[in-house]
C-alpha cells in the first residue's frame, strides 16, 4: 500500500503547485489589494512563503540546488516586478533577503525531516 504523502508523488507535485499559485497572487497583487499590517509582519510572509514553497517543490521532487537557485531568482524578479507602477507597490531589498531566508528554512526543514524519516 503507498501512502498518500510519499515523496515525488501526485499530491505532493498538487501542492507545490497550489503553492506556486498562491505565492504568485500574493507576490503580485495590486498595492490596494495587499491589507495594512502591522510592521514586521510583511517580512514574516515573505519567510513563510518562500519555505512554503521550497519544502512542497522538495516534497515534489525539485533538487535542492536546482529549487533553491529558482525561487531565489524567482525572489529577486518578484521584487523587481513589485516596482513596476502598474503594480504600486514597492521593491525591496529587505524583502528579498526575506524571501532568501525563507528558501533556507525551508531547505533546512525538508533535511531535518527527511533525516528523521530515514532514521525509522
Amino acid at each position: 500500500m503507498t501512502s498518500a504523502l510519499q515523496v515525488h508523488g501526485p499530491l505532493a507535485r498538487g501542492v507545490f503547485a497550489v503553492v506556486v499559485l498562491v505565492s504568485l497572487a500574493v507576490l503580485f497583487a495590486p498595492a490596494s489589494d495587499v491589507p495594512a499590517s502591522p510592521p514586521g509582519v510583511d517580512k514574516a510572509v515573505h519567510v513563510a512563503l518562500f519555505a512554503g514553497l521550497a519544502v512542497s517543490g522538495r516534497w515534489a521532487g525539485v533538487g535542492r540546488t536546482v529549487l533553491s537557485a529558482l525561487l531565489i531568482g524567482y525572489a529577486a524578479v518578484s521584487e523587481v516586478v513589485q516596482g513596476i507602477p502598474a503594480i504600486g507597490r514597492s521593491t525591496s531589498v529587505e524583502d528579498w533577503l526575506a524571501d532568501v531566508a525563507g528558501v533556507l528554512l525551508g531547505l533546512a526543514l525538508w533535511g531535518w525531516s527527511s533525516r528523521r524519516r530515514a532514521a525509522r
